[in-house]
């Protein structure tokens, strides 16, 4: 399989034995910020949407934020400037696939049936490495619809508003070092924990009486701020603790406890649908427990692969992707006795390996190593952890990037 050939043709191949497609089908990228990795997403996206009815494609981003590019890819809504600069976060806007994938997007689903437009989903929480939002807008999502739809409300917006306060108390980025900055055990903090969980509950609790009431859309944005709204004040109360270790496991199993909720709630949304197409970090994606180096820190926390696969079995299926050299991105040729090494060994041309095969390939090779690389974001391949995932998508070589050019969806 060429870079230039495609990926669907592969993955199709690779799950052909299947009674039926997954209902999650993930891809992970080892690092961020090469744009071969969201080049082959947008060819994957093109075969699901063509061939499997695909309907959602849900990337490692602001799942707040997420919402103005879907209504710009279903109505039109916003500038596209704008869109991929506030709808997509950590960077990624700029990413020339991500908006390739947006445009083509638009352009589908202006020629389709409302049934059979695409949409887009961010997953991630609302947060960067400089610090996590405050619960403000995801709480006034939930109350909104509470207040529409269920009178009277047991809390008022102008208490909530009022105990959220300024919005750099929850924003300030020298939180992330210094928990004496953290707002996230304050007396306020903790009341509005107590009343989001007051508010999700009665959400809950009513939803068969609206549903039938109210647009599925609106529920469905008020369920989001619920767990939004939670997922925050959880990870803020972390940001609040003083033992390095606990802040880094808590924090990082917080937000990909967040991812998985948000990829349950979509997968529920689109079943009927074919499958929903993920896109993040490998790490997020596997399916057992993960660890990060930090500095001095080893730090394990549980992925949203996990609880994914905890829920799903095999209706949640993912393809990690691995790279033998990226010379621009600070990595080298892979040493002989890694598992990068052993599979650029077998092939000097891109393709899917199974999980068969590399556990045989691996089971042939003993001694095999934990790959290094001058590129800190690279996470490599672990001989240790060969069912994570169900395949390996690996590239021998990336060869430099072309630049001032945006990569085009091909089928």
């Amino acid at each position: 399989m060429a870079l230039d050939e495609s990926i669907y043709a592969a993955v199709a191949q690779l799950l052909k034995a299947r009674t039926r497609w997954p209902r999650l089908l993930a891809l992970g990228e080892p690092f961020h910020g090469e744009e071969t990795f969201p080049r082959l997403r947008n060819d994957l996206l093109r075969g699901l949407v063509d061939h499997q009815g695909c309907r959602c494609v849900a990337l490692e981003s602001d799942c707040l934020a997420g919402r103005l590019v879907d209504r710009h890819v279903l109505l039109g809504d916003g500038d596209l400037d704008r869109v991929m600069t506030d709808g997509i976060s950590h960077g990624f806007g700029a990413a020339p696939g991500n908006r390739a994938m947006v445009e083509w997007l638009g352009e589908h689903n202006g020629t389709c049936p409302p049934a059979d437009r695409v949409r887009f989903a961010g997953v991630d929480a609302p947060m960067e490495h400089s610090g996590a939002r405050s619960p403000r807008e995801p709480l006034r999502m939930l109350h909104t619809f509470l207040a529409a739809n269920c009178e009277p409300v047991p809390h008022r917006w102008s208490r909530i508003d009022a105990l959220i306060g300024d919005e750099d108390r929850w924003t300030n980025p020298e939180v992330i070092m210094d928990p004496s900055k953290a707002v996230g055990d304050s007396p306020e903090a903790h009341e509005l924990r107590v009343i989001t969980d007051d508010l999700g509950w009665l959400l809950t609790s009513l939803t068969p009486q609206v549903a039938g009431g109210c647009s599925p859309e609106a529920l469905r944005e008020a369920e989001l701020g619920a767990r939004t709204a939670a997922g925050l004040l959880a990870y803020h109360a972390v940001l609040a603790r003083t033992d390095p270790n606990e802040r880094l496991e808590r924090g990082l199993g917080v937000r990909d406890a967040m991812m998985a909720a948000n990829l349950r709630a979509l997968a529920t949304r689109e079943h009927g649908n074919g499958p929903v197409l993920v896109f993040a970090q490998n790490e997020h994606l596997r399916r057992n427990p993960a660890r990060m180096r930090i500095g001095p820190l080893e730090v394990p926390w549980v992925p949203a692969g996990a609880h994914l696969a905890r829920t799903y079995g095999p209706q949640y299926a993912v393809i990690a992707t691995a790279v033998g050299s990226a010379p621009h991105a600070g990595i080298d040729e892979p040493p002989a006795d890694t598992l990068e090494g052993l599979l650029a060994s077998t092939t000097s041309t891109p393709r899917l390996v199974s999980q068969g095969e590399l556990t045989e390939l691996a089971t042939e090779s003993p001694g095999l190593t934990t790959r290094t690389t001058d590129n800190p974001g690279y996470f490599p391949l672990s001989p240790t952890t060969l069912t994570d995932f169900d395949a390996v998508l690996f590239l021998p070589h990336i060869p430099p990037p072309t630049t001032g050019r945006a990569t085009p969806l091909t089928g």
